[in-house]
């Protein structure tokens, strides 16, 4: 009976209230700031005009400019090197003389058809007098009056008067050819004097314009044939870099609408115009030095790389000499490895939020009773280490930014603000060098 009573009213289990498990979870406010849309490639400085000096002449070279050393700067119009110009001073002095030669024989073919011309009227008037001499005495010899002999002989004059008159007509119809060969004898001679002329300027080497001299092997004294390649220079006017932009890159920089009109393949004018507001940085850096040049967008290159899908874009640098600053930028210059960033203008209140925010297309918040919840974005375009979003969220509503798995929605949630992830977000986006 005890042992019935002590298990009749022995007292249950006691229940343990059940709590809700709450998850920690970093988060961050969606930020709303002044974007600066960038797109970053790199590529090696090359001059925008490489002239290359090779003879076109052969001969000794009898003197060179006092710089022309690898690395000197060379004004235009400078001249560079000599070639010894005895020979050819020769052939144009021996062409000219034979030019005066063949002028002068043509100053004399014309005196002589004149010459000939009054011997022909001369002599057209004594075979006329010969001739009527020879009708009176066929007249007379019908008469009887004179012998035949005589007769004879005045026919052998007039013969013989008009052979001189046909003698001086052949010579003077041979004066129109002899004054074609002539002139063209002159013409082919005063081809040869001007090639001459061209071959004498050629021994004189100048610089076509500023430059700055590379890979000089010549000295004074040297022999130099013709073909033979002297020395480089590189243009001072225009340095140029070829950067790599990957497509996505480049239609970031581009508003919606002109997002529409940009294609692989424009040319180079259309490229410029739709890309004619982004503002172009070149910047050298080496351990803690830092140098930066203002650049222009010059043209695109004419294919895609199929490999990598990237477009190579020349930028130009113009008068990189005169912007150089002593100890603060050099000049740009052929080798230099540069990084090339192309800023589009300031997109205000655009709204950002961490790459490690983004699932998908959706982001994980926080509702006002901090439990977890899902919210589908669109997202515009992501840039360094953040997502632009488009739609779907607002700046400064929380975002999950930490990894929520398992993401169970509706559950719980403790919020711990991420500031240093906030603040380095701030720092990447900020603004700089937009001018």
């Amino acid at each position: 009976m005890i042992v019935a009573y002590l298990v009749a009213h022995k007292p249950g289990p006691t229940r343990k209230q059940v709590e809700e498990e709450t998850r920690t979870l970093k988060v961050i406010d969606a930020l709303s700031v002044d974007l600066v849309p960038r797109a970053i490639g790199y590529g090696v400085a090359e001059p925008g005009r490489i002239w290359e000096a090779v003879t076109e002449v052969k001969g000794t070279i009898s003197s060179t400019h006092r710089l022309l050393k690898s690395g000197e700067l060379i004004r235009a119009s400078s001249i560079l090197l000599q070639i010894d110009q005895t020979e050819y001073e020769l052939a144009v002095a021996r062409l000219e003389a034979n030019i005066e030669e063949t002028q002068a024989k043509i100053k004399e073919l014309a005196e002589d058809e004149e010459n000939t011309k009054r011997l022909i009227a001369i002599e057209q008037r004594s075979l006329d007098l010969a001739r009527k001499s020879l009708e009176r005495k066929l007249v007379i010899l019908k008469r009887q009056a004179i012998s035949q002999d005589e007769v004879d002989r005045e026919e052998k004059n007039f013969l013989q008067q008009k052979q001189n008159f046909q003698r001086l007509e052949n010579t003077l119809s041979l004066v129109p050819s002899r004054r074609k060969a002539l002139n063209s004898a002159l013409a082919v001679q005063q081809a040869n004097l001007q090639q001459a002329r061209i071959d004498l300027a050629k021994t004189t080497i100048t610089a076509p314009f500023d430059i700055r001299l590379s890979d000089v092997n010549v000295e004074a004294g040297q022999f130099v044939r013709a073909g033979q390649s002297l020395f480089k220079g590189h243009s001072t006017a225009v340095t140029e870099v070829e950067a790599r932009f990957q497509l996505e890159e480049l239609s970031r920089l581009l508003s919606d609408r002109m997002r529409e009109r940009f294609q692989p393949g424009l040319g180079s004018n259309t490229f410029k115009q739709l890309f004619k507001d982004i503002f172009v940085l070149i910047t050298l850096q080496s351990g803690d030095w830092v140098a930066e040049w203002e650049a222009r967008i010059d043209r695109v290159r004419e294919t895609v790389d199929f490999r990598t899908r990237e477009i190579r874009i020349v930028v130009a640098v113009d008068n990189p000499y005169e912007k150089a600053r002593p100890g603060v930028r050099p000049p740009l210059t052929a080798g230099m490895y540069c990084r090339v960033e192309l800023l589009a203008p300031v997109r205000a209140g655009s709204a950002i939020v961490p790459r490690s925010a983004i699932h998908g297309n959706k982001v994980f918040t926080v509702d006002k009773e901090q439990r977890l919840r899902e919210r589908p974005v669109v997202v515009d375009f992501a840039q360094s280490e953040f997502v632009v979003v488009k739609s779907g969220l607002q700046a400064g509503e929380p975002v999950v930014v930490s990894d929520p798995s398992p993401a169970i929605l509706g559950m719980k949630v403790n919020l711990v603000p991420d500031k240093s992830l906030r603040k380095h977000l701030i720092d990447i986006t900020n603004p700089e060098k937009t001018e």
